[in-house]
């Protein structure tokens, strides 16, 4: 009792076997390995390591970069050919132009000789642009941290929706809206301005009407659903860990939101911008319904009057000859020039941004 029978690695002794794999003799690894046909495996397919696949040299990973590129060279190509037609039409019209282009303030292409300059019209573009996001951008931001950080998220959501079909009204009834509901108060507005605060330049004596204020109200209501949109989107990919830190450390709900919320979002709300400054540099019809049409350079955006590229070709284009065409198709090409530029800088100002960000990371 209590005694255990002897294990004997002989099969004759009536224990039981024992069989260990360096009892293999030497080559038997290869040799299973040539007979299961893989000769690379030990042991074939029964385990072990080998060598990754050999690439194909056309897969689906090739064509989908190929397609790719194409796609962002073809963006490219129709860029330039988009400014190459663009300088081909206005050549001619500059060369007939008897006036300084960037300096003078009237528009007569159909005289003979031609007299025509983009100097009023790239104002009254960039002040009426500049002056809807100042009105925009404030709202924007607050209507964009209510609606991801403060409403309840279905009354959040609800009005998120509404806000993004303000983008799907054309800009032709915008344009409507401004002309016959908007220029009484407007005009209202102006001579209050005018009574409390005009000993600044801007807010000069009228008429008031059609002016530079009133089509920058329109645009501002304009750009409005566009940076909002985005800086909700932005707002709301801030990283749970960084708000619940700062209200952990004591912050109040605003104090986080300035401390985590807003740094992380600083890029994103800097595109939105620029894209909502892009819409508004090239607005044609709502402009073109609520400013004077005059060519003057006047900061004083109260009074009647007021003019930009978009809506003067709008405005003018019916009634232009071969020389008043190629002279609205050149200030097409110094918009192009504009919007251009505001891209680029845009792209700038966010890559500048996210290498501080990362290098302080």
């Amino acid at each position: 009792m209590g005694d255990t029978p002897h294990r004997s690695a002989h099969a004759g002794t009536g224990g039981t076997p024992v069989a260990t794999s360096h009892e293999r003799p030497a080559g038997a690894s290869a040799r299973v390995a040539e007979r299961s046909g893989n000769p690379g495996r030990p042991g074939g397919d029964l385990g072990g390591g080998g060598g990754l696949p050999r690439a194909r040299a056309f897969g689906a990973e090739r064509a989908f970069h190929g397609l790719t590129l194409a796609a962002g060279s073809t963006v490219l190509v129709i860029i330039a050919a988009i400014a190459i037609f663009l300088i081909a039409k206005a050549v001619p019209a500059l060369r007939a132009n008897t006036e300084s282009f960037w300096t003078f303030e009237g528009w007569f292409p159909n005289d003979n000789p031609p007299k025509f300059g983009i100097g009023a019209l790239a104002f009254g573009t960039v002040l009426s642009s500049l002056l809807a996001l100042f009105m925009a951008v404030p709202v924007a931001l607050g209507i964009a941290l209510y609606l991801s950080h403060y409403a309840p998220r279905r009354l959040g959501n609800g009005l998120g929706f509404l806000i993004d079909l303000l983008a799907a009204v054309p800009s032709v009834v915008f344009g409507l809206w401004g002309r016959d509901y908007f220029a009484g108060p407007v005009a209202d507005l102006s001579a209050w301005l005018h009574t409390y605060f005009g000993w600044i330049p801007i807010f000069g004596d009228g008429p008031y009407g059609s002016s530079i204020l009133l089509g920058s109200v329109v645009l501002a209501i304009m750009v409005l659903p566009i940076v909002t949109s985005l800086s909700r989107e932005v707002f709301r990919q801030t990283p749970t860990a960084n708000e619940e830190a700062a209200l952990a450390l004591g912050a109040t709900r605003w104090e986080m939101i300035r401390t985590a919320v807003l740094p992380y979002g600083r890029p994103g709300v800097i595109a939105a911008v620029m894209l909502g400054l892009g819409r508004a540099l090239g607005e044609t019809i709502a402009l073109a319904l609520t400013l004077g049409s005059t060519y003057a350079i006047s900061f004083n955006i109260l009074q009647s009057g007021g003019n930009s590229i978009a809506a003067n070709i709008a405005n003018r284009f019916a009634e232009a000859n071969d020389t008043g065409r190629g002279a609205l198709i050149a200030s097409g090409l110094v918009l192009f020039a504009i919007t251009l530029i505001v891209n680029i800088t845009a792209r700038a100002i966010i890559y500048r941004r996210r290498e501080f960000t990362e290098s302080a990371a």
